[in-house]
């Protein structure tokens, strides 16, 4: 009984020893831990094209200056729609309206102000699909000065309805590569990668295609080229040991 109470004994010594010094040595030998940076990039070509413009007129009757807005706005609705534009992408917004006065000086004081008639302004706004269509369109809206309007256009803003998708696609891709990144490293420190710590997104940046865009802290969102390039950074936490 006794011989068999000294092996025990003699067992437990022994198992106490590995586990004490397997503790030493892990706290000897701490994993260590790596941040890393991935980047996913996409090229893609708008889908959603948004125009708009507008036309003005002046009259000292305001009766009179309505009535001119309401003969332009039908001769550009009818204009658009002649150019395969469908009524239901025409969008006409609320006529601004602008008492305009000149003012009027006496020896360098100002000592009231001069009538001088009414200022209307009618804005539309365009959102279509056919992003070549509304880009043909936008060229040749000088054609509406030989109908007698003066038409003011701003440059078309390009936008893409699958952003959420293309986003998540990103996201995917810079994870990946700043795993890969995280695996190197620790191959060619001699160790091993350990367990993911934490995974933090990074600014989404879309810039125009060859363009000499900078990236922002606050991310950047072109809207003036057709053609983009998205851009997104993950950063990665690893366990090195």
């Amino acid at each position: 009984m006794k011989h068999i109470s000294a092996i025990i004994f003699g067992i437990s010594i022994v198992l106490a020893a590995y586990f004490l010094g397997a503790a030493y040595k892990d706290r000897a030998n701490p994993p260590q831990v790596i941040s890393v940076t991935g980047l996913g990039t996409e090229n893609f070509i708008s889908d959603l094209i948004v125009w708009e413009g507008y036309f003005t007129a002046f009259n000292t009757d305001l009766k009179t200056a309505f009535e001119q807005v309401n003969r332009d706005k039908e001769i550009v609705r009818t204009y658009l729609v002649s150019k395969g534009i469908p009524s239901d992408n025409i969008i006409f917004n609320s006529v601004q309206t602008l008492e305009q006065r000149d003012n009027k000086y006496d020896n360098g004081n100002y000592v009231g102000s001069i009538f001088r008639g009414y200022s209307l302004t009618q804005s539309v706004n365009i959102e279509s699909k056919d992003v070549l269509l509304i880009e043909q369109v936008s060229r040749e809206i000088t054609e509406l000065l030989n109908k007698g309007v003066q038409f003011t256009s701003s440059p078309p803003r390009y936008y893409y309805t699958q952003l959420a998708d293309l986003k998540v696609k990103m996201i995917a891709q810079a994870t990946e590569d700043a795993r890969l990144r995280a695996e190197n490293i620790a191959e060619n420190a001699g160790g091993s990668l350990g367990d993911l710590i934490s995974a933090q997104m990074g600014v989404f940046q879309i810039t125009g295609q060859n363009s000499d865009e900078a990236f922002s802290w606050g991310g950047v969102y072109n809207t003036s080229s057709k053609n983009k390039t998205a851009s997104i950074t993950m950063r990665l936490d690893y366990k090195v040991y």
